[in-house]
């Protein structure tokens, strides 16, 4: 009798590998809606449940997303940080920590003795044997990832519990509140707010949930947000919107603001020739801007520089008269932004 033929699709483990990491790479602007993290007196729960009591702070850390490591370069904990992903960017003096990646095998980690491995929770489930295995190896194993802005400020505190920078973690908190603050005191007498529609992903026509980072960044610099009602995808802070619904209110949109990183890469030349496009006033009055992602959907200071780029971008006589007023006075939270602005036009 002849054999059933095997119809089931077989991919080369090199390609599953392959796609696996495209998927963490690509989830740098996309918040998972994990579990919610918890700090009290005792211990701290992470994203995955994990309940870690810390005695004393940890002292050899490999961080493996680099919100982490800029967050403790921030912190003031670089010389407890043993090791770094591959690809950081910021802080610059980051590149010169050692590299590790989930691709590593155990005997690499092993090797350099680490007490506490960051994650987030892509790699908590894209590669949890080799989770297992370290923790086995009796090293700590921390997912984190924050989805809301005071889901940030327990995120920052925990890292601070961490890396026994505790004092500094609430320094960070009230310096982020307090920019905010005024950043919105500012904003708020404006009475001709710009309608803006926040692309996430182009050539799906996807924008962020109202519960969004980026959407907190664009409503805290004063912006109102063109698709207000739409609804996230699920796990995800992205919203499905559509080409129709972006051009039914095509004479309402001000700005038109792109986020730029390894998920959307867009260029005006894209912009302006998207069928359709050319009926949205935004695009009519040649007012199509681009962010860092980095800016907009990292749980970092940095997004203070989010909110002081899309301040510039909305009300720049604002901006130019009152950016000492604002926190927005250091040079590079406006640098970063025209240097995406600039790398992208055609």
């Amino acid at each position: 009798m002849p054999k059933k033929r095997d119809t089931s699709m077989k991919f080369p483990r090199r390609y599953c590998h392959a796609m696996v990491a495209f998927c963490l790479f690509t989830w740098t602007a996309v918040a998972v809606q994990a579990g919610e993290l918890i700090l009290d007196a005792d211990a701290i729960v992470d994203a995955a449940g994990r309940r870690i009591e810390v005695a004393k702070p940890f002292e050899r850390i490999i961080s493996l997303y680099g919100a982490h490591t800029e967050n403790l370069f921030a912190l003031g904990a670089a010389s407890r940080l043993i090791g770094v992903t591959r690809n950081e960017d910021w802080p610059p003096e980051a590149r010169k920590k050692p590299a590790f990646s989930y691709h590593d095998g155990l005997e690499k980690f092993l090797a350099s003795h680490p007490d506490l491995v960051l994650i987030r929770p892509m790699i908590d489930r894209g590669y949890r044997q080799l989770m297992d295995r370290l923790e086995r190896m009796g090293i700590k194993v921390v997912s984190l990832q924050p989805g809301t802005v005071e889901q940030m400020f327990v995120y920052w505190r925990i890292l601070g519990r961490l890396s026994g920078r505790e004092a500094a973690a609430e320094t960070m908190v009230a310096r982020f509140k307090k920019t905010v603050r005024s950043v919105r005191q500012h904003t708020a007498s404006i009475s001709d707010k710009k309608i803006v529609y926040f692309e996430a992903i182009h050539h799906r026509m996807r924008t962020f949930a109202a519960a969004a980072m980026p959407i907190f960044v664009l409503e805290t610099a004063g912006g109102i947000n063109a698709a207000g009602d739409a609804v996230a995808r699920r796990g995800t802070n992205i919203a499905d919107f559509g080409k129709e619904r972006i051009l039914s209110r095509a004479d309402e949109i001000d700005v038109y603001l792109a986020q730029v990183g390894p998920m959307n890469r867009p260029t005006l030349d894209m912009i302006r020739s998207e069928p359709g496009y050319g009926l949205i006033r935004a695009v009519q009055q040649d007012q199509i801007y681009f962010i860092d992602e980095k800016l907009v959907s990292r749980p970092t200071m940095r997004m203070l520089s989010g909110i002081c780029r899309i301040v510039d971008i909305l009300y720049p006589q604002l901006f130019s008269a009152e950016a000492d007023a604002l926190g927005c006075s250091a040079p590079a939270d406006v640098a970063a932004g025209n240097a995406i602005e600039k790398e992208i036009q055609p």
